[in-house]
C-alpha cells in the first residue's frame, strides 16, 4: 500500500513536535524560601569633628614683651603651671605709684577728718555756725571718694602685675605656640592653646529625615556608638551620644549630635575627623537575600513561586539595602515563597520543582 507523501510528513511533523514536547517537559529543580521577618540590626556612618572637652585659646590680657616662656608645644602641664611671663618693670612702677597715690589720700583724709572734728566742736560752743561743719563734710565725704578711687587704682595696677604671669587654667596639653621670646604681644593677642583630651566630643550632623527616624523609631535610647578613625580603622572606645541641638540649620536643612569618647591614650587630638558610626535597630524587618534578587530599568523584581510552581515575576520595592540583604517595603509578603538564586538562568512562567530551604542554614 502507497503512503501519500503529505501523509507522510505529517507523520514525521507529528512525531518531531511530541519528542520536543516531552524534552521540553523536563522541570528543574529550584531552591525556594520565605522572606524572614526580624528585628535588623545596621549601622549609619555620619563624618563627624573631634573637639576636645576643655578647649581654651591663651591670650594676653596686657600689653608687653615676652619674657620668658616656660614649656614647650606639646607638652603636658598641670593646673596653674607657669607658661608664660612678660616683661612687668613698667607694671611694677605703676603699683608704686598707685601705693603712693593710695596713701597721700588716706593722709589728706585723716587731716580733713581732724579738721572736721575741731569745727564740729566750735559748732557746738556756737563759735562758728554750722555751715562751715557742712562744708568740711562735704570735703571729707569727697576725699573719701578719692581713697576709693586710689584703691581702686592700686588694686587695678596689681592685677595688671600678675597678669604679666600666664598660668595653666586647667591639666592639659600645650599647643602652637605661634610667638618667642622677646615678642611684643597686644592685649588679647594669642600666646597658645590648651586642650584636655582625656575626653573628647564628636560633633556630626543628621538630616531632618534622619533624625525624625530616630527618633520615631526609639532608637534614641540606643545611644552608644563608635568612631571611625581617617584611616578607616575602628577606634577602640565606645561614645555616647549625649546632645542634639534644638533646631536644624536653616542653610544645609542638617541637625547637630554629639557624642562623648574617652581618650585615655591621647588618641583623639583637637581638630581630627573621621566617622561616627550610629548603631540602629529595625524593628519587624521582611528580609529577602540580594541574590534573590534581580534589577531590569532601575526597577527590582523577585520570582514569587506560586501554588502551581510556576514563577511569577513580582515588582517589589525595597526599603534599605544591608550586608547580603534587601529589607523590602512593599509588593511581598512573608507567606510568598521566592526563588532564592539562579534568577538568572529562568524566565517569567516558568515552571519548576521547588525545594524549600531555611533562610538561616543558606544564608550563613
Amino acid at each position: 500500500m502507497k503512503i501519500s507523501p503529505v501523509l507522510f510528513i505529517s507523520v514525521c511533523l507529528l512525531t518531531v513536535a511530541c519528542t520536543y514536547k516531552k524534552e521540553t517537559e523536563i522541570i528543574d529543580t529550584h531552591k525556594v524560601i520565605y522572606p524572614v521577618v526580624e528585628d535588623a540590626e545596621y549601622s549609619s556612618k555620619y563624618v563627624a569633628q573631634i573637639q576636645s572637652v576643655n578647649y581654651v585659646e591663651i591670650r594676653s590680657r596686657i600689653k608687653g614683651y615676652i619674657e620668658k616662656i616656660y614649656v614647650d608645644e606639646g607638652q603636658p602641664v598641670k593646673k596653674g603651671q607657669l607658661l608664660f611671663s612678660l616683661i612687668y618693670n613698667v607694671f611694677e612702677k605703676e603699683l608704686q605709684k598707685a601705693n603712693a597715690a593710695y596713701r597721700s589720700a588716706l593722709a589728706d583724709l585723716k587731716v580733713a577728718q581732724v579738721e572736721m572734728a575741731n569745727v564740729r566742736v566750735l559748732v557746738e560752743k556756737t563759735i562758728v555756725s554750722k555751715t562751715e561743719l557742712d562744708v568740711i563734710q562735704a570735703k571729707v565725704d569727697a576725699l573719701k571718694a578719692d581713697v576709693e578711687e586710689a584703691m581702686a587704682n592700686k588694686e587695678q595696677q596689681a592685677l595688671n602685675l600678675s597678669f604679666s604671669k600666664i598660668r595653666a587654667p586647667y591639666d592639659g596639653f600645650i599647643n602652637r605656640i605661634p610667638n618667642k621670646v622677646g615678642s611684643l604681644i597686644a592685649e588679647g593677642d594669642i600666646l597658645t592653646s590648651l586642650s584636655d583630651n582625656r575626653e573628647v566630643f564628636a560633633y556630626f550632623n543628621l538630616s531632618e529625615v534622619d533624625y525624625l527616624n530616630y527618633i520615631a523609631s526609639g532608637e534614641r535610647g540606643t545611644n552608644v556608638v563608635n568612631f571611625e578613625l581617617a584611616n578607616h580603622a575602628l577606634y577602640g572606645y565606645e561614645g555616647t551620644i549625649e546632645m542634639i541641638e534644638s533646631e536644624f540649620d536653616s542653610s544645609t536643612g542638617n541637625i547637630a549630635f554629639r557624642a562623648r569618647f574617652p581618650n585615655p591614650d591621647g588618641l583623639l587630638k583637637q581638630g581630627a575627623n573621621g566617622k561616627v558610626i550610629v548603631n540602629k535597630i529595625l524593628k519587624n524587618a521582611l528580609l529577602i537575600p540580594q541574590k534573590s534578587t534581580f534589577e531590569i530599568q532601575d526597577q527590582m523584581y523577585v520570582y514569587v513561586v506560586n501554588q502551581e510552581s510556576v514563577l511569577e515575576q513580582r515588582n517589589i520595592v525595597y526599603k534599605m539595602r544591608l550586608p547580603n540583604f534587601y529589607v523590602v517595603e512593599s509588593g511581598l509578603s512573608k507567606d510568598e515563597q521566592i526563588l532564592f538564586e539562579g534568577v538568572e538562568n529562568v524566565m517569567n512562567g516558568d515552571k519548576v520543582h521547588p525545594v524549600h530551604v531555611e533562610m538561616a542554614k543558606a544564608m550563613p
